[in-house]
This record gives C-alpha cells, structure tokens and sequence, in this order.
C-alpha cells in the first residue's frame, strides 16, 4: 500500500509520532495483522529498527503484540487510539499544572522572585523595554501590565479594539475598578457597538475620542505599551507591541492623553 508522504506528514502532527512510526503503523493497519520483519518491509523501515519502532507503537497503545512463532502484532482500531491519546494528554496535563500549583509552597518560586525584585534594581528604568509578537501575546503581557496598576489605568484603542480588550481583560479591570483604580478607556465613536459598550462602563470611564488615531496602554503614568501597527492592516499574529518602564515618557503620554480626553 502507497501512503503519501502528505498523510504521512499529518500523522505525525497529530498524533506526535516520528517517521518510521507511522510508516510501521500504516503498514499494519493495512494488513490489520503482520510480523516485525513485513512491516519492515511494507513501511520501508530497517529491520534492525524494527522491533524498536514496534515496542514504542506498543507502548504508546498504537498495536498490540501476540505471542506465538513468530511474533505478530495486531493493529489497534484508530478511533481507538485517539481515545487512550486523550486520557494520556489529559494525565500528563493533569501532571505538569499540579507541578504548576506546587510551585506556590515551593523555595524554587520564593528564589525566583528574590531573583527578579534584585536583578530589577540594577537596570536603569530606560533599558526595560521589549518588543512582543503576536496580539494573544500582546493582551497576556497587558494583563501583566495592569495586574500592577494601584493608581490608574489608561487605554487608547480601536472601536473593534474595545470590544477584543473588554473580552481579553474585563475581569482584571473589574477587579481594578472595584479596589478604587481610575480605569479609562478611550476610541472612536464611529464603528462603536453601543449596545457591547454598556458593560464596558461598568468598570470604565469611556469616551469616544474621533482625533485620536492610536493603540496604547499606560499603567500608573509609569509604564507604556503601545502597538505600532493598524489593526485593520494587521493580521493578529504580525501584531506588534513595544512595552517601554519609563516613567518620564509613560506620564508624558499620559498628560497627553489627558488633554484629548477633557477635550471630548
């Protein structure tokens, strides 16, 4: 049986197997029952390797091994596959976020912490900036940002903007709005979903500003990240951020925006 390197390729994606992997598995699933050495054969895999390939597949729940002269392997039903696959991702995931949890009563994170708040002391407010790809990285690093904010959170942003902000960080502002932290978020009337925009004034001040065309965060007049490209000619994955600690420039900006926004 001839399996294009394509499928072969998809295989692998999906069910993280490596090339002699799913070429010994689609050869036994087209025979349903076969030795280590017509596999090899079949799927165009050394013998020597064989057996290898076969006791991982094994192992992994792919086949089964019968035993008898020779030795035989049976293929397991694929819908089947796909179920233990599931149970196994879903224990080692179970896994790695307990590993995750522990952290929280573990000496690693209290040293990672002492790490970080000394190291931070030695790096000029100036030189703390970076750039960040990709708008779902963009949105987790501005949760960051205002997770911090004990004074004031401003935003500047698009009329679709609002909406993908409000779903992003909305239970963050919330908490925000609820300790006493001024929260305000500012876009273009124009475009603007009136009806979408009553649950963001639960937890904002928010104005439509038309003579501002821009996309930026400033936390406490302290720290900035501003997005340089257009979202309407961006596709989300090219997005870009810059996130800049500096004071003098973010309370800059800030009193900037102060003014715009008296004025609307």
């Amino acid at each position: 049986m001839i399996v294009k390197d394509e499928f072969l390729t998809k295989l692998r994606q999906f069910f993280g197997l490596n090339l002699y992997e799913v070429r010994v598995w689609t050869a036994l699933l087209s025979r349903g029952k076969s030795t280590a050495g017509e596999l090899s054969e079949i799927g165009e895999v050394p013998r020597s390797r064989a057996y290898d390939v076969l006791e991982s597949l094994e192992k992994k729940g792919f086949v089964t091994l019968k035993v008898g002269k020779p030795i035989q392997y049976l293929a397991v039903e694929p819908k089947e596959v796909v179920e233990r696959l599931k149970k196994t991702v879903k224990v080692d995931a179970d896994k790695n976020l307990q590993k995750l949890k522990d952290l929280n009563s573990n000496d690693v994170l209290t040293e990672l912490n002492t790490l970080f708040s000394q190291g931070i002391e030695y790096v000029e407010p100036a030189d703390l900036s970076g750039a960040i790809k990709g708008r779902h990285n963009i949105y987790d690093h501005l949760e960051t940002m205002i997770k911090r904010a004990n004074d004031s959170v401003t935003i500047m942003t698009t009329s679709k903007g609002v909406l993908r902000k409000v779903e992003a960080l909305q239970p963050t502002l919330a908490k925000l709005s609820r300790k006493g932290v001024k929260v305000r978020i500012a876009a273009p009337s124009e475009g603007a979903n009136h009806e979408q925009m009553k649950d963001v004034k639960k937890f904002a001040k928010l104005k439509g500003v038309d003579n501002l065309d821009a996309r930026f965060c400033i936390v406490d007049g302290k720290e900035v990240m501003f997005m340089v490209m257009d979202d309407k000619d961006v596709h989300p994955t090219y997005d870009l951020g810059i996130w800049v600690d500096a004071p003098y420039f973010a309370g800059a900006l800030d009193n900037l925006f102060g003014l715009v926004w008296d004025k609307s």
